[in-house]
């Protein structure tokens, strides 16, 4: 006897792969007449998805897994003259892998007597991602920025995926500071020179010069050549990462 099987019956192959994302999200502030700030544009685009929490305060909330291995992401800030924003993630960041490279994109100006914080939570880098972060950052001569980046190398117990992260920041159309690191190459993250045994590593640019340059216990103070100091560190968990930046960060303010 032959039996023929009807293409409902045939064993499923699984859920259909899911396809690469493209997402564009976008701030824009500017001063009211009352001198509050205004948010005259927010447009989220999953997963980028924002909501405002309080007046000139928005919060990062990722609507979908990833990024993925072959998404786009981009965020657009603009802050204009007189405003304020403060942006921030409700949790980490989860890097996956998938089909390709996947990118996040971070644009923001800020205008003239303008105030940005952007200040998310840590990028986790999972095994077998391969990831791209940029951010370009444009401000005027006397605006103010408070920009804090943490990346996790891998969840635990895992070797972290591979990430190119790119930093350009201009004040007054002249150079601030141009930087870029590779995570999850196994010569750079082993070597005592580079990452040693740490598991995460963070940045912080203010706008203001600290009055010198200060090593401490896995991080260091550098003023730039243009308006901003710059706070590095390396550390075994976010916890203690997290500490160094806002240890670093206490001397900014120093006599």
């Amino acid at each position: 006897m032959t039996v023929t099987r009807l293409p409902e019956d045939r064993p499923s192959s699984g859920p259909a792969p899911r396809r690469s994302m493209r997402a564009r999200a976008a701030i824009v502030t500017e001063r009211g007449p009352d001198g509050r700030t205004v948010l005259v544009t927010m447009r989220s685009d999953p997963p980028l998805t924002l909501r405002r929490t309080a007046p000139g305060q928005v919060r990062l909330v990722s609507t979908a897994a990833g990024p993925l291995g072959g998404d786009d992401l981009a965020l657009d800030i603009e802050v204009g003259p007189g405003s304020e924003l403060d942006v921030r993630s409700i949790a980490s960041t989860l890097v996956l892998p998938g089909s390709g490279e996947s990118l996040m994109t971070v644009t923001a100006r800020v205008g003239a007597g303008a105030s940005l914080r952007f200040a998310p939570e840590p990028t986790v880098l999972a095994a077998g991602c391969r990831h791209r972060m940029a951010v370009r950052l444009a401000l005027a001569g006397d605006a103010r920025v408070f920009w804090r980046e943490e990346i996790v190398f891998g969840r635990y117990g895992e070797q972290p995926g591979r990430c190119h992260c790119r930093f350009d920041a201009v004040a007054d159309g002249g150079p601030l500071l141009r930087q870029e690191f590779v995570v999850g190459d196994p010569a750079i993250d082993t070597s005592p020179a580079v990452y040693g045994d740490a598991r995460c590593v963070g940045s912080l640019l203010v706008t203001g010069r600290a009055p010198e340059s200060v090593i401490g216990d896995g991080w260091a103070v550098l003023p730039l050549a243009g308006p901003g100091t710059l706070v590095s560190a390396l550390a075994r968990d976010t916890v203690e990462l997290r500490q160094r930046l806002e240890c670093g960060e206490s001397h900014l303010a120093a006599p």
